[in-house]
């Protein structure tokens, strides 16, 4: 009886200890209006308070780079799901740190892509204080990822980000910082007068909802973005966008070391249609490829030669023309406390959250070439919130390009009405919410008035 009784007592003061556990990490959901919340009067102040790049000196220039970033030993992938952070094996793909320098005399601007899965925020902090050695700020950046889920991992510290992208090294870090900066002084020693042309085609029968599996859904952005720069010599540079999700290799494939359809289709592209190229993912947010071949490697090569062969047929009609128009505003980006849910509407506390992945500042970006606006955004964006944005755009007589990733990470960001579905992307990869999906666009909107 005595050995029962001291059982019981163990029992009862575990339950107490998990209890008072619960107590202090969790909290019910937070879902005031975004309106009436501190941080959208802060938002809204610092986007009243951007002002617009100085005019032009001179016709833009332009000079293009890449810098291989590829591990000289094997690390983890960086891409969720099942990889959890296994150390690739073979190398399918070098990877890449890519480079397109601007200048107008009056603003210079670097346009930055990597061969990851996301922009890490640890490089992007690394970057804040390295970029004054190559003679720019965060603010001259515009940066984004291809988002191929069987990248390099290894750079984020926590058990979240280890979850996402493997064991954390530093050394990667400062690898990929190294890459960016040489990529960027690489590209500023090419610089020549350039003309501009922006192109675009649809493939929206190669993407798919994932949503849609949780209930009715509206239209996806399924467009293929093109940007071109040509020198006088005609040595030309594409910026390509697309919003079908690089998961290609499927994650139990984790043992290659992939750049996935987006690297097939950059090599392609620079053999076929343009000198350089440079891929951004678009608003990947809630999209699937929708792809054929019996394996993985079939369908990033048939994936990636479906959409060359669309733009190959789009790139001789883009007309270039002289154009020194070039603005970028960062928006800092004030959030809601961290509100994932664990259970029914009961999320963990700000404290637990920041213990676990870190608390790092996210920005909105918008980059203006010519009559083409670039907004980049620090998360998977959803592709039926660009679809919203178009049209606002197209008012405005502006071509426009939505991207992900820009330099933080804060989940992903869907329209407000799926909120409650039982979703992965608006359930276990909402970080921030409830009302995100309007208050991005609202933002997003204020950033195209601004760079108007």
């Amino acid at each position: 009886m005595t050995f029962l009784r001291i059982l019981f007592k163990i029992l009862a003061g575990l339950v107490v200890v998990i209890l008072i556990f619960l107590a202090f990490a969790l909290a019910p959901v937070d879902d005031t209006p975004y309106q009436e919340m501190p941080y959208y009067a802060q938002t809204k102040q610092r986007l009243a308070q951007l002002t617009t790049s100085p005019a032009a000196r001179h016709g833009l220039l332009a000079g293009w780079s890449k810098v291989n970033i590829t591990p000289s030993h094997t690390t983890p992938t960086g891409g969720y799901g099942e990889r959890l952070g296994k150390h690739w094996k073979t190398l399918s793909d070098s990877i890449f740190a890519r480079a397109i320098m601007l200048d107008n005399g009056g603003t210079k601007v670097a346009i930055v892509a990597l061969d990851l899965v996301i922009t890490p925020p640890t490089v992007t902090e690394a970057l804040k204080k390295r970029l004054p050695e190559v003679g720019l700020r965060w603010e001259n950046v515009y940066m984004g990822a291809i988002h191929s889920h069987n990248s390099m991992g290894g750079w984020a510290p926590r058990l979240v980000g280890q979850l996402i992208a493997g064991g954390y090294d530093e050394e990667i870090v400062k690898q990929i910082t190294d890459g960016v900066l040489a990529a960027i002084r690489k590209a500023q020693m090419k610089m020549e007068p350039v003309q501009i042309a922006f192109g675009e085609t649809d493939a929206s029968d190669m993407i798919s909802n994932r949503l849609s599996s949780s209930g009715p859904t509206g239209t996806l952005d399924g467009k293929i973005r093109l940007l071109e720069f040509r020198k006088r010599s005609g040595e030309s540079a594409l910026l390509c966008s697309f919003a079908g999700h690089p998961t290609l290799f499927d994650g139990d494939n984790s043992a290659y070391l992939s750049r996935d359809y987006p690297g097939s289709l950059v090599d392609r592209l620079e053999k076929k249609s343009a000198d350089f190229a440079l891929f951004l993912a678009g608003a990947v947010g809630s999209t699937a490829p929708v792809s054929r071949g019996k394996t993985d490697f079939q369908e990033i090569r048939n994936y990636a030669g479906d959409l060359a062969v669309r733009i190959e047929r789009t790139v001789p009609a883009m007309k270039t023309q002289p154009d020194s128009t070039l603005s970028i505003l960062t928006l800092p980006l004030g959030l809601r406390e961290p509100n994932p849910r664990v259970v029914g509407n009961w999320r963990v506390r700000p404290w637990l959250f920041y213990a676990l992945y870190g608390d790092y500042p996210s920005d909105l970006k918008a980059l203006r070439i010519g009559q083409t606006v670039l907004l980049g955004t620090p998360c998977d964006f959803s592709g039926e919130l660009a679809a919203e944005l178009n049209p606002i755009a197209a008012q405005k007589g502006l071509n426009l390009m939505v991207t992900s990733f820009d330099g933080g990470y804060i989940g992903y960001i869907t329209p407000d009405r799926y909120y409650d579905r039982q979703a992965y992307e608006v359930r276990d990869m909402n970080w921030f919410g409830p009302y995100n999906g309007d208050y991005f666009k609202e933002m997003m909107t204020g950033l195209l008035d601004k760079i108007d």
